[in-house]
């Protein structure tokens, strides 16, 4: 069969499958799967309902290996292995990996429609989890069943690795497989898991993530006696001022690779600190989200933020502290030619006639801990980026041509 054959017939198969696999992907994203740590029962009923589903589909190997967790329903964190043989069973694995677990919805009030019964409007599919990570997720099984349809070859061994734990840190995902072996050498890694409408992003390389509490304490009082207290909301206010003005100019680099080219420093979240308004706190928390291009260190950063605190404590008379919740430096890049990198570009540009091109992102996905690892990792999927966001959709057109990409892919060196 020549190359082109090949890819009309897979296109042609999973043309035939638009419906199931909008079904499929709403029967998946019915299950919540928020992590404990996140006040939810994990992933257990969703990874059987997909073990369920791929039962039948004639895979070589399917194994799941269960991470500990005696906080999540069932004391489990579930990861599916499904690899299906390629020319040489000892040789390298083309792998696609995506995850099981979702973020919780946030103001429900937000919503359109219920988080948790996906609905389709005007050619897209709205859900918690549909696009981050459930498209992709579909996408890439569905990629395997056109080539065991079809009864395709494929030249490298293909391995689907369906994990958990992707949103709060992979203790019990990525990080919990790579300690397994289940990754060789030579193996290549695809990461579906975050990308642009367009298409055009293979994300190569990750900015450093570091998650910063900000404490400050003062003396608390009574409002109409402040100066018989130290007022620390007052003081962190002062400092997140001064502290945002400090990190945007002092690390100022650019580099055209990411999006944004620039490092980021953002105010997020903040803890309650008194419950009555006549009262002057004694304490006040908030954070930072800082993602720091890879040739800053978290060490310049938090130097830097810790000699403001010292100024801004002697100012106000309160105490600053610092604590990183979070804290991922950049991996090592993959390398724009890497042949992983080269294959799924020529992948996209069958199916969707355009040039992707390498670049570097601020978000942390499962690629970071590959590339720790020693293992060249591409990141990339079509997505309209509505992760994490209320009334979060899935383009049903990008998961079609997704599927058509991850399955050119996986026959790639056979064309």
């Amino acid at each position: 069969m020549t190359s082109e054959k090949i890819i009309q017939e897979l296109s042609a198969t999973i043309d035939g499958w638009r419906t199931e696999l909008v079904e499929t992907l709403s029967k998946i994203c019915e299950i919540p799967a928020i992590s404990p740590a996140s006040d939810g029962d994990g992933e257990l009923k969703k990874a059987e309902l997909i073990e369920k589903i791929m039962k039948d589909w004639g895979f070589d190997e399917s194994t799941r290996y269960d991470a500990p967790d005696d906080k999540a329903f069932g004391q489990v964190r579930p990861n599916i292995i499904a690899k299906l043989w390629g020319e040489d069973p000892n040789g390298p694995t083309l792998w696609a990996v995506t995850h099981t677990d979702v973020v919780p919805v946030g103001d429900i009030s937000l919503w359109e429609t219920d988080p948790f019964k996906p609905v389709i409007k005007e050619g897209k599919l709205y859900g918690r989890g549909v696009e981050d990570n459930g498209q992709s997720l579909v996408a890439t099984m569905f990629a395997v069943k056109a080539l065991l349809k079809l009864n395709i070859k494929p030249h490298y061994n293909i391995g689907l690795a369906i994990v958990s734990d992707e949103e709060t840190g992979s203790k019990y995902g990525i990080r919990y497989l790579l300690n397994k072996g289940i990754f060789k050498p030579d193996d290549l890694i695809v990461v579906p898991d975050s990308g642009n409408p367009e298409g055009t992003q293979l994300e190569i390389s990750e900015k450093t993530i570091l998650w910063l509490k900000v404490t400050t304490l003062g003396k608390q009082c009574h409002a109409s006696l402040p100066e018989l207290g130290i007022n620390a909301f007052s003081a962190a206010t002062k400092f997140g001022y001064l502290a945002d003005q400090e990190l945007h100019s002092t690390f100022d680099h650019s580099d055209t690779l990411f999006e944004p080219p620039i490092s980021t420093f953002e105010m997020t979240k903040k803890d309650a600190n008194v419950d009555n308004i006549n009262t002057i706190p004694g304490k006040d928390v908030f954070y930072f989200d800082c993602r720091i291009l890879p040739n800053y260190s978290t060490d310049e950063v938090l130097d830097s933020l810790n000699r403001l605190g010292e100024k801004v404590g002697a100012e106000t008379g309160a105490r600053i502290s610092l604590d990183a919740v979070q804290l991922e430096q950049a991996a090592p890049p993959t390398k724009p030619d890497a042949p992983v990198v080269r294959l799924l570009g020529s992948a996209i540009k069958s199916v969707y006639k355009i040039e992707a091109r390498p670049t570097g992102i601020g978000g942390g996905t499962c690629g970071a801990f590959f590339r720790r690892a020693g293992f060249p990792t591409v990141v990339w999927s079509k997505i309209d980026d509505t992760c994490h966001a209320p009334n979060e959709h899935c383009v049903i057109d990008n998961l079609v041509n997704d599927c058509k990409v991850f399955a050119v892919l996986f026959v790639s060196d056979r064309l």
